[in-house]
């Protein structure tokens, strides 16, 4: 069992160290240079006093490996092709899951002129060095190393290609070892040594919003989970979301399916930290859609007897379960409503269990269970999600593609495009100029529309379904819109 503290705080980000300022980790190494071989829910809301309330970044659900490792193949030099206008490219809301020019490391645009180019912090004559801090040390070993191996493989792509007015792009591995003090002494290091902050995914984000924003250091997240660094004025995320605001599109799903069992829903949650607040959340959006919630109810992180809780789900005929919580006890909910035959017409769980793990810990009695995600399936035959899987692949043997790892690689193409369009203007004031024009951010039809630079929560997702052990996207081929609702949970 994972430590309370641990876990108070793990668990909120559902669905996503103690060192001082002298033992902050890195490492900075170029995406080619090694092999190593080796896994939101449609909306969120970040939280008051750092604590996150993006659904799925609990340890149970992630799957990631412990240690590190980047890889790629050797980068052909030449000049650098394409760039990105403000509005990012490709895909709109409601629109296909597919996407064109693939292959394509800069989004095809045009290229600005590399006149004027200066090195400044972070960039030499031969690189430009990205950071990129997650949780991969610390209690949970290789909590958010899909992070930083989804940054990875996009600089990978990127070198193989292609640079930025003659410049190759390295990484500073930076580890926020699931500690507020652990992510500021990261930022503090990304602030001196690196240009930008790209992929990053840390629990504990709160602890160096204040560095980066003072430093000015452009922080192009995967996630924002906290109220601090949704503040930030020179931090953006690419999957976007405000606090507080989610989107219904999955709700409304839920009911096209099947009315009659959203008529009486029950919202359960692990009662830690901000993982009441999310579920209410939830509670509010699916009610916005006609649903009857007939139960919202915490289980305590020390709980092991899900009986009685089960037994209330059937004694008041509930028909829809929703669950928001670490993988361990969705699991665990799922046994227990095996052991009593009792099975709800539709079982509902977050981003967090969107992996491979959950089917494999809960076998049959996960079966059928649903979780929306803001991007297609991974079995699925979008290019660009076969793109990320593809390159991941080459920097880690067998790793599992996740979320997390997607919204990295996002993260880091948004840089990039917005970084070779800019050209010989590029520096950490243009760049964040840049990001705030960004609104409509797919990373070529990768994700779900996103407005990054508006900071504003998304409003299409995609729904998928564990069908014999396959997570398989069963919303149809393109996204669920739904509306923005503002929970009783926002500021």
């Amino acid at each position: 069992m994972l430590p309370e503290a641990l876990v108070r705080f793990v668990v909120l980000f559902l669905a996503l160290a103690l060192a001082a300022l002298t033992s902050a980790c890195g490492s900075r190494i170029a995406p080619e240079q090694v092999l190593f071989a080796q896994g939101g829910v449609a909306g969120g809301a970040a939280a008051a006093g750092g604590d996150p309330l993006v659904p799925g970044a609990d340890p149970g659900g992630l799957g990631g490996t412990s240690g590190s490792g980047v890889g790629g193949t050797t980068s052909t030099s030449g000049g650098t092709t394409g760039g990105a206008g403000s509005t990012g490219a490709g895909g709109s809301a409601g629109g296909p899951t597919g996407a064109a020019g693939e292959g394509d490391a800069t989004g095809g645009a045009r290229a600005g002129s590399c006149d004027g180019f200066e090195n400044q912090t972070g960039i030499t004559d031969d690189e430009i060095v990205l950071a990129n801090s997650s949780d991969v040390s610390g209690p949970v070993p290789g909590l958010f190393e899909s992070a930083r191996l989804g940054t990875a493989a996009y600089l990978a792509f990127f070198n193989s290609q292609s640079d930025i007015c003659g410049r190759k792009l390295t990484m500073l591995e930076l580890d926020s070892k699931t500690d507020s003090a652990a992510d500021q002494a990261a930022y503090l290091r990304a602030c001196a040594e690196s240009f930008a902050a790209v992929g990053s995914v840390s629990i504990f984000d709160s602890g160096g919003a204040r560095t980066t924003e003072e430093c000015g250091l452009p922080d192009l997240r995967a996630n924002i989970l906290t109220n601090e660094r949704y503040d930030c004025s020179t931090c953006f995320a690419a999957q976007a979301l405000e606090p507080g605001v989610v989107t219904d599109a999955a709700y409304q799903f839920y009911a096209e399916q099947d009315k009659q069992a959203t008529q009486s829903a029950a919202f359960l949650y692990l009662n830690l930290g901000g993982s009441p607040a999310l579920a209410r959340s939830f509670a509010d959006a699916a009610e916005s859609a006609g649903f009857g919630v007939k139960i919202y109810k915490g289980i305590e992180s020390s709980e092991f007897n899900y009986a009685p809780f089960v037994q209330e789900l059937k004694d008041e005929g509930i028909t829809f379960v929703s669950f928001t919580g670490a993988t361990q006890q969705a699991v665990r909910l799922a046994d227990a409503m095996a052991q009593q035959g009792y099975k709800p017409d539709q079982f509902v769980v977050t981003q967090t269990q969107y992996g491979p793990e959950f089917a494999a810990q809960g076998g049959a009695n996960v079966d059928g269970a649903m979780a929306p995600v803001p991007h297609p399936a991974f079995t699925g035959n979008n290019p660009q999600v076969a793109l990320y899987t593809q390159w991941l692949q080459r920097v880690k043997p067998g790793a599992s593609p996740t979320t997390f790892g997607l919204f990295a690689w996002s993260a880091t193409r948004l840089f990039v495009e917005q970084a070779v369009a800019l050209g010989g203007k590029l520096t950490r004031e243009s760049l964040i100029e840049s990001v705030r024009g960004v609104q409509k951010w797919t990373a070529d039809g990768l994700h779900s529309e996103m407005n990054v630079g508006g900071k504003q929560s998304f409003t299409c997702s995609t729904v998928v379904q564990l069908q014999r052990g396959e997570w398989r996207q069963i919303s149809g081929d393109g996204y669920d819109c739904g509306k923005l609702v503002r929970t009783s949970v926002a500021r």
